[in-house]
């Protein structure tokens, strides 16, 4: 079991004071991890796969998101051997490896279309959701977590699209400014910011922040140019975050890869908060980002998921997550959280050690 810090803040005081550069009892925790690793881990820890509140506990998390439920059913054909993604139209295979499998993205219903295919694709209408649903889940979950709404895969028009069109075709899109292409993706986010204002309006008053998301780095460097990420992403993320900044919450931006050459403009948006943070990718140390952009945007990740976590002892994750603290902790703008979701190479001894850390060493006096 993990010994956990001595608590003085509810876990939405606590998450709302490092959004606000404030001092706090401890680190916000955060969790995220592949399925195989996350029946693991509960085990470990003798709880549940299926108990995620239980596991919350165990860990010291202190946010989750609510979220509507869609109720429009499935347009889009069935195939043998697939999971659909109803609200996006993405196709999913399994794909077995030596720590487990994954559900990876494939067929591309999208790829090459024409016209009249981008103009008669099925998009969730907004009206297809129980916004009374997300209502409920604040209420229920609202005196135990801080609450957000979004995830990180809204709008992420890079992502989200090369699903049903391939990487490729969207990046190609954006170069060429493909007009029915162009239409259908600003569509789609328009759905998506429908659906998240009718819930930042029922669930008002009881959400901590909202997030976002856009992958935008390769390990090395930009995915797209910054030219045009203003001229093409820009306008889209501007309309999300202002819409939170007009429910008086901030914003949380989930960007992998090496990405801090866009985080300028995030702040100038309005963007409080950056996640996943891929230490190992082109300026993206707790050095690095602490020295550019401390004060200015709350970091959230930097245990790195491809480093000792996955690879080392538990003593050499707990002192890895040491130095991580360290580096991050001066600034009160730290969400303690993998780097994306904990890959199940990860053996469940030291995702142990890594919250243990946490609690150990992610304390303030």
């Amino acid at each position: 079991m993990i010994a956990k810090a001595r608590e003085t803040m509810s876990a939405r005081e606590r998450v709302e004071r490092t959004f606000r550069f404030e001092k706090t009892d401890r680190v916000t925790i955060g969790y995220d991890a592949n399925p195989v690793v996350h029946a693991r881990l509960c085990h470990a820890l003798g709880v549940r796969p299926d108990d995620r509140r239980a596991l919350d506990d165990a860990l010291g998390v202190d946010y989750t998101g609510v979220a509507p439920r869609y109720t429009g059913g499935n347009p889009y054909p069935e195939k043998p051997d697939r999971r659909i993604n109803v609200l996006e139209g993405c196709y999913m295979r399994w794909v077995a490896n030596a720590s487990g499998g994954y559900w990876d993205f494939c067929d591309f219903p999208l790829k090459d279309a024409s016209d009249e295919m981008f103009e008669t694709y099925p998009i969730p209408n907004p009206d297809d959701f129980d916004y009374a649903f997300a209502l409920e889940q604040a209420k229920a979950l609202g005196g135990r977590y801080a609450l957000y709404a979004g995830n990180c895969g809204t709008p992420d028009m890079i992502n989200s699209n090369g699903r049903i069109m391939s990487m490729e075709d969207v990046l190609i899109h954006f170069i060429e400014q493909d007009e029915a292409a162009m239409d259908f993706m600003r569509r789609r986010a328009a759905s998506q910011l429908e659906v998240l204002s009718r819930t930042l309006e029922i669930c008002r008053g009881r959400l901590s922040f909202v997030w976002l998301g856009e992958d935008l780095g390769t390990q090395r460097t930009p995915m797209v140019s910054l030219a045009l990420y203003r001229s093409v992403m820009k306008p889209v993320h501007e309309q999300f975050v202002s819409l939170a900044a007009s429910y008086g919450l901030p914003v949380m931006f989930h960007t992998c890869g090496s990405s801090s050459w866009v985080y300028e403009d995030f702040i100038g948006m309005g963007v409080r908060g950056v996640d996943s943070l891929q230490p190992e990718a082109v300026n993206m140390s707790p050095e690095y980002l602490t020295e550019h952009f401390a004060d200015r945007l709350t970091l959230r990740g930097l245990i790195s998921t491809a480093g000792p976590l996955a690879t080392g002892t538990p003593d050499e994750v707990d002192a890895y997550c040491r130095r991580t603290l360290a580096v991050c902790m001066p600034h009160f703008g730290y969400h303690f959280a993998p780097s994306h979701a904990i890959q199940d190479n990860s053996p469940a001894e030291n995702v142990v050690a890594m919250y243990q850390a946490a609690h150990r060493y992610g304390v303030y006096a």
